[in-house]
């Protein structure tokens, strides 16, 4: 044997790829009075994703459950309350459309739903990362028996540090 080959044998290393239900999927409880949506947003997609996790594997849903309460309290940055659009198409011959404040009187929880959907990929695992947010409008959440953890820094800015 070659001591290049021997070389090789010992440098060799495999890829770790979960399989489904091989993970253990936790429960985070995250509070979104005051929390700017768009940081709020890619911080639970990650969650969701489970790209917070050393076994992320991109294929297979790894990513744990989310509930938020108080969604009607979110913020958003500047003027976006009046000059977010949201549109939809209903099937006529026009778009329907309405502005961030008005969606937050009708369906305050579609603000968040909407800006975590839009930062997940684009595939059918995403409906199923989806259906593991949970947002409620309101303190008060229905999810007590799975003992959620409360998950504090979600939405905030990370300053760089300087030397």
């Amino acid at each position: 044997m070659s001591p290049s080959s021997e070389i090789n044998k010992t440098m060799t290393t495999k890829t770790y790829q979960a399989k489904p239900g091989q993970v253990e999927q936790k429960w985070w409880l995250v509070d979104g009075e005051d929390q700017i949506v768009g940081r709020l947003a890619s911080d639970i997609a990650v969650r969701l994703m489970g790209k917070h996790r050393p076994t992320y594997t991109p294929h297979v849903d790894t990513g744990d459950f989310v509930i938020v309460v108080n969604a009607e309290k979110v913020k958003f940055t500047g003027s976006k309350w009046e000059q977010k659009r949201y549109t939809w198409y209903t099937g006529y011959t026009r778009q329907r459309s309405e502005s961030a404040e008005e969606r937050l009187e009708s369906h305050p929880d579609q603000i968040l739903r909407e800006a975590v959907r839009r930062m997940l990929p684009k595939n059918k695992l995403a409906t199923k990362m989806l259906e593991k947010l949970k947002i409620f409008v309101g303190p008060e959440h229905n999810h007590q028996a799975q003992n959620p953890e409360k998950l504090e820094g979600l939405g905030q800015v990370r300053q760089k540090k300087r030397k």
